[in-house]
């Protein structure tokens, strides 16, 4: 394990990565129809866990408690340009490849360089932020997509390199994954990441878990609440609750939003939208309970490293490896889905791909080694940032 890395991150990092292959190798479904359990608990926040984190690695990155400033800042900077650059670069290639999954990695670099507009602010002033943002990048999609070119792909690649005025369109506000929005959990990530996680007493990180769980919790209350509103529903489901009733109406509200909306709520649909709780729905409510359900996550791995003794800490980091690599990793695991790797007819394929990420991870933090992707990317910033 290499000196100085934090291991509760790196298992918050490995879990988000298994969960976001979760939500791609798995039924959406159950045999009845209805929604099934790795679905409802890792769609919309297995990437969002991922995207907070983007936040926690940017401000260990720059400073950790103390950020940095002057020069020191901007020579960091151009490192970590680089490094949303080549990641980004390696999204596009990813977005070549016919995997049918919605890769993230380009919003994800292009949230890291957003990140450093706010490189030098503290975990107060990141914090006050993230919370506006929850309410404005959401408010703010809503009055500009209506004039945004319409979404093209899942996945940038290359090929949309030709259009770079509606590529970044679909990266900032109409893709899978709007940046725009989504900047609310890279600000909750270092303000997060700002705080001395190494050093943070047990009850800090308890509160940190019980916060964040009632964040989520209440949140996903009030929107229901709000969304059983008889004008709200007449709004969202128009007619339905005339013909049939308030009931009906909320049922079918629940069936049409529960596996997730794709990114943002209806381009041309009413300001109650806003109002719901669903995966991939970009509203205030989904930004705040998964921002909540992100950080219980985070502290309950920082809290169950900090309660294990220093053997069994180790052996957390060489099984939780894969979260000190995931962009090799998660770029493997792209590769692996593709028909020309692992034909759909095997069935076995879900369970081959999480004993392969698993292993790799395990044997790279074991003999301490970087993922291959992740030392070419640490290569190429510490020669900008020099």
């Amino acid at each position: 394990m290499r000196p100085g890395r934090l291991v509760g991150i790196d298992l918050a990092r490995c879990l988000a990565l298994l969960a976001m292959m979760a939500t791609h190798l798995l039924d959406q479904r159950d045999p009845d129809g209805s929604l099934s359990a790795s679905a409802w608990l890792f769609s919309g926040r297995a990437s969002a866990l991922f995207a907070l984190l983007a936040g926690v690695s940017l401000a260990l990155l720059s400073g950790r408690t103390r950020p940095l400033r002057g020069r020191a800042r901007a020579r960091r900077s151009a490192g970590l340009a680089v490094r949303a650059l080549l990641v980004a670069l390696v999204g596009l290639a990813l977005g070549e490849v016919d995997s049918g999954i919605a890769v993230i990695l380009t919003h994800y670099g292009l949230l890291l360089l957003l990140g450093l507009l706010v490189l030098g602010l503290q975990a107060r002033t990141l914090a006050v932020l993230a919370a506006v943002w929850v309410v404005l990048g959401p408010v703010v999609a809503q009055v500009l997509r209506p004039a945004l070119p319409p979404r093209g792909f899942a996945s940038p690649s290359f090929e949309q390199l030709a259009e770079p005025g509606r590529l970044l369109s679909e990266l900032l506000f109409t893709g899978y994954y709007p940046m725009a929005s989504w900047f609310a959990y890279l600000l909750a990530g270092m303000a997060l990441g700002r705080l001395d996680l190494a050093a943070l007493r047990r009850r800090t990180l308890v509160a940190l878990a019980v916060a964040g769980g009632a964040v989520a919790v209440a949140t996903t209350w009030l929107s229901h609440r709000l969304t059983e509103r008889e004008d709200v529903l007449s709004a969202l489901v128009p007619g339905a609750t005339a013909r049939r009733g308030p009931e009906v109406a909320a049922s079918r509200l629940r069936d049409q939003v529960e596996g997730g909306l794709f990114g943002q709520t209806p381009v041309e649909g009413p300001w109650q939208w806003l109002l719901v709780v669903a995966p991939h729905s970009t509203t205030p409510f989904d930004l705040a309970q998964t921002i909540g359900s992100a950080v219980l996550v985070v502290a309950l791995c920082l809290l169950l490293v900090r309660l294990l003794p220093g053997p069994a800490v180790d052996g957390v980091a060489v099984a939780a490896g894969a979260g000190a690599a995931t962009l090799s990793l998660y770029t493997l695991h792209v590769l692996m889905t593709t028909e020309t790797v692992w034909p759909s007819e095997s069935s076995d394929g879900t369970a081959v791909q999480y004993v392969v990420v698993l292993g790799l991870g395990a044997l790279l933090v074991a003999t301490g080694r970087r993922g291959p992707l992740e030392a070419v990317v640490a290569r190429l910033s510490a020669g900008a940032t020099r």
